[in-house]
């Protein structure tokens, strides 16, 4: 059953230097009382919007991260935030982590265009995993973003953001993977050619699950696990938790698909999945049930996973739009899914779009 709700953009705050209007690349989504977070691909910014009378998301804010976190590029270089996540009065955020490969132009010459092909950039603002203090306004009931603020709930702590440590060519993360039996090859090898490429983040209490749209193994996706913690100059660095790695790697057989969105409920985590290449294809959700329940190392084969259901995505004259991105979960019944690259049916107007509601529980 589907449903949908209206997401409303201000005009003013939805184009980035290129032109690019939020709505026509949103990649993640989570929510937090009346506030819906979102991304743009595009940007070194979040959005926030809130719940309206009428059921839509509106009031549109943006929040600029330079205000809050030292990128390694100051010129406004993409972050390309593809998760997001809440816990203990901080909002988590991640980059893609990728490789980004050019795309030809059709007016070029053919050899101009098969010469572009050949081109691999990194953007350094993408190796990202970051944290920011997020408190509820009591008056308004909305939810803001601090650089630094007290902690509500242990008086004289204070909340700090901060981002874990790396340079202009990536992260401690990222070093660790290149040396990963099952992920290294892949490290450099851009995302949308089953490169190594983030996409998901969902958090529960000091633990952090990052899902990767690639590399899918064989069939098999992955999700990491990590957890950062913090040294006494507010660096955050990551926690031995095995003998060999500071992460996890958790095994999914979805047949093909990698991970687009993580989402936590109760002991659950729902899973967005869909192509790791460029490509039109099945997206799906599933959900690994009781996936809080081990502190280990998990595999589990296709049908140890539920398919919830499918999710619509574009075909024919809309090939290549209508590319399922984010999920937030609104109750114990009901995900909101949004798009990336949205079908003219979606859009309304110049500034709003449709977000689909997906009830997977009866």
């Amino acid at each position: 059953m589907k449903d949908k709700i209206i997401l409303r953009f201000d005009p003013v705050l939805s184009q980035n230097a290129a032109g690019k209007h939020v709505r026509d690349g949103l990649s993640t989504a989570l929510l937090s009382g009346n506030n819906l977070w979102l991304s743009c691909d595009e940007r070194t910014s979040i959005e926030r919007l809130t719940r309206q009378p009428d059921g839509a998301f509106g009031q549109h804010q943006s929040f600029d991260l330079h205000d809050y976190l030292e990128l390694p590029a100051q010129d406004k270089s993409e972050v390309d935030i593809e998760g997001m996540g809440m816990a203990d009065n901080y909002l988590w955020l991640i980059g893609s982590h990728s490789l980004k490969r050019k795309k030809p132009k059709r007016h070029d010459s053919i050899e101009k265009q098969i010469k572009t092909l050949s081109k691999v950039r990194s953007d350094p603002n993408r190796y990202l995993l970051a944290r920011i203090p997020i408190l509820q306004d009591k008056t308004t009931g909305d939810y803001t973003l601090h650089k630094e603020v007290e902690d509500p709930d242990q008086p004289g702590h204070m909340l700090r953001a901060a981002q874990l440590q790396g340079d202009q060519s990536g992260n401690i993360l990222t070093e660790l993977l290149g040396q990963d039996k099952h992920i290294g090859p892949f490290m450099h090898i851009p995302g949308k050619d089953n490169g190594f490429d983030i996409e998901g983040l969902a958090i529960h209490g000091h633990r952090i699950f990052i899902g990767l749209r690639g590399p899918v193994l064989r069939g098999w996706a992955m999700v990491l696990e990590v957890e950062p913690e913090e040294d006494e100059a507010g660096r955050l660095y990551l926690k031995q938790l095995t003998e060999e790695n500071p992460y996890r790697k958790h095994f999914l057989n979805l047949r093909g698909k990698g991970i687009r969105e993580l989402r936590i409920f109760g002991n659950d985590l729902y899973l967005l999945a869909g192509p790791t290449m460029d490509l039109d294809g099945v997206i799906a959700i599933y959900r690994w049930r009781d996936a809080l329940d081990k502190e280990e190392e998990q595999l589990l084969h296709h049908n140890e996973l539920e398919r919830l259901c499918e999710v619509p995505h574009g075909t024919g004259e809309n090939t290549g739009k209508d590319k399922a991105e984010g999920l937030a979960i609104l109750d114990d019944k009901r995900l909101l899914v949004v798009f990336d690259s949205p079908t003219d049916d979606r859009t309304i107007g110049q500034d709003d779009v449709e977000a689909d509601v997906l009830r997977v529980v009866e």
